[in-house]
């Protein structure tokens, strides 16, 4: 499964486990309207340290990402 994929797969399985209503997701929704409350976006942190085996949050040179597909793309060069 592709880190696009594992994502998407996260969040919408956090948002039914944490029973939070999605918007549809798009590279360009900003996370804050996508539906997941901090503690979702936490858990969904903590859920792609243990899938994918990376935290980009580690990186201090790393930009705070604003939209999904700019949290898509922060893995995504974590895991390069």
């Amino acid at each position: 499964m592709s880190i696009r994929s594992t994502v998407m797969t996260q969040i919408t399985e956090i948002a039914a486990q944490q029973g939070k209503r999605l918007a549809p997701l798009s590279d360009s929704l900003p996370l804050l309207d996508s539906g997941l409350d901090s503690l979702c976006i936490a858990v969904l942190v903590a859920s792609l340290d243990d899938r994918l085996g990376v935290d980009p949050f580690t990186d201090d040179d790393a930009p705070l990402p604003v939209t999904v597909g700019q949290f898509i793309s922060l893995y995504e060069h974590a895991a390069a």
